[in-house]
């Protein structure tokens, strides 16, 4: 089976997407403790490392990956290149992007794929990308970066990301654009996705059951956990206050104070953001209101449109939940396009070798 190094894995995401795509994690690297903590909950016997990406050097990449890997996924985290965030130049967080491609170098794998905002191709940040890419040094053929959207391939949900693909020629054939980015998948509705679990109240229990009587869609029914139960469909408070206001915005409308959008039972979610850890705030995301009920959508809801399905386990916490699916890249664009990646490999396993990283990393 070909494999993968999945860096910067927070919950899972790039994982499960390539997981469908028939690949094996040989190993996932991510340094936040509480964005990565169900990790091994839904990928069990998977080697996840908690360490931060730009201390991984030669010695213990090749300890933890004797046999190298076919290829190297990674969102490393995006939210110094935001377009709703403050994009400060002294932001550690934007020499992540250095250390992504530094890992290629060492790892020399078959091909890469990385993922991260628009903002990424922003003016002020897009030198920090095309210098990253640069220290390659003309081995691999680049694709890209691309602007993607998850509801492209099947996602009830509009997430448009910049992704920047690299394939080495000598190890496998190399896609065309076009049928790298290939999808027959057909457009997912907000219904499509949550209609199903609509009259199952939130609560503070610690599962919930389905309702028998409901129609499921093609793509829920994919997503239904076998057991007949689900978690996550956690109850968010909201004052009485708020609760009224709420009932007054109509789907597609928006809230004039919180800013929520109500979801449209017809349409698309609109990208799902995390908010931010304790480290930064503890500021909660905008979430959108349900499309019938007042209240901003559940954990469960949030998972079901960006494409996780029912037995995958988050936080204990609303808000940590939250997180991780905003932190998330959607498994149904992650599936789509390393299925395509797959199609291109050789049939038998190719074994990467770890070089030196000693030299001091890119700034």
């Amino acid at each position: 089976m070909h494999t993968i190094l999945d860096l910067f894995s927070g919950c899972g995401g790039l994982a499960l997407g390539s997981k469908r795509a028939g690949f094996k994690t040989a190993l996932a690297v991510d340094v936040d403790p509480i964005l990565s903590s169900s990790f091994g909950v839904n990928f069990p016997g998977t080697r996840f490392l908690q360490a931060d990406v730009a201390t991984l050097g030669k010695e213990q990449l090749s300890a933890l990956l004797p046999m190298g890997v076919d290829g190297v996924i990674g969102g490393p985290p995006c939210q110094a290149f935001s377009g709703i965030g403050k994009r400060l130049p002294d932001d550690p967080r934007r020499d992540l992007v250095n250390h992504f491609f530094r890992i290629i170098q060492a790892v020399q794998p078959a091909f890469f794929m990385m993922e991260n905002v628009p903002g990424l191709g922003f003016p002020e940040n897009r030198p920090i990308l095309d210098n990253a890419i640069s220290t390659l040094q003309g081995r691999w053929v680049i694709l890209g970066p691309l602007t993607l959207d998850a509801s492209d391939f099947g996602a009830p949900t509009k997430r448009k990301r910049i992704f920047v693909f690299g394939f080495d020629p000598k190890k496998m054939d190399v896609p065309s654009i076009a049928d790298l980015i290939a999808s027959q998948s057909s457009r997912t509705t907000v219904k499509d996705a949550i209609g199903d679990i609509a009259g199952i109240p939130v609560s503070d229990a610690k599962q919930w059951a389905y309702d028998g009587e409901k129609v499921v869609s093609k793509y829920a029914q994919k997503l239904r956990s076998p057991s007949g139960y689900f978690t996550g469909h956690q109850l968010t408070k909201h004052r009485d206050e708020t609760i009224k206001r709420y009932a007054n915005v109509p789907q597609g409308g928006v809230d004039p104070v919180g800013k929520h959008k109500r979801l449209d039972w017809n349409g698309l979610c609109p990208t799902l953001r995390a908010g931010t850890g304790s480290d930064r705030g503890s500021y909660q995301s905008v979430r959108p209101l349900h499309p019938e009920h007042n209240r901003v959508i559940s954990p469960r809801e949030a998972a079901r449109l960006q494409g996780f399905p029912d037995d995958f386990v988050f936080h204990a916490t609303v808000w940590h939940s939250f997180r991780m699916i905003g932190n998330s890249v959607s498994p149904i664009i992650a599936e789509a396009l390393l299925t395509n990646i797959r199609k291109c490999l050789p049939q038998q396993k190719i074994e990467a070798t770890v070089k030196d990283t000693t030299a001091p990393a890119f700034a």
